[in-house]
């Protein structure tokens, strides 16, 4: 990570890019199962949590496409209510898209979420 020393008496200005919460965005993806249509997300962190997320979106059967700096997920054609266990182990956080599974099918088959103890 970069540092910026700044020496007091001139005004500083400029412009910072700042990607958007990996910790708003996975609970936002998960519950596009919930609209059963088409979703547009902008500032989506492009990081392993969320590849995966998209990942298991695609694996149920939604179609995820993603343009600069917005994603649109279609989850009308999902059809499947069961996270392939080799997704649900990537990460702790699969875990959330349990509850749009119960919600929009009133059940979900799923394994123990990865990297994690419990």
């Amino acid at each position: 990570m970069s540092e910026y020393i700044i020496k007091g008496g001139k005004k500083l200005e400029g412009e910072v890019s700042i990607s958007g919460s990996k910790n708003a965005a996975l609970p936002i993806i998960a519950a596009t199962i919930l609209n059963g249509g088409k979703t547009t997300l902008y500032n989506v962190p492009n990081i392993h949590d969320t590849q995966m997320m998209f990942e298991i979106l695609k694996q149920i059967g939604a179609t995820v496409m993603k343009k600069k700096n917005k994603v649109i997920i279609d989850t009308s054609k999902i059809n499947k209510y069961e996270i392939p266990e080799e997704l649900m182990r990537q990460m702790r956080s699969s875990v959330i898209f349990v509850g749009s599974l119960i919600g929009k099918y009133k059940k979900a088959v799923f394994s123990y979420p990865g990297d994690c103890d419990i």
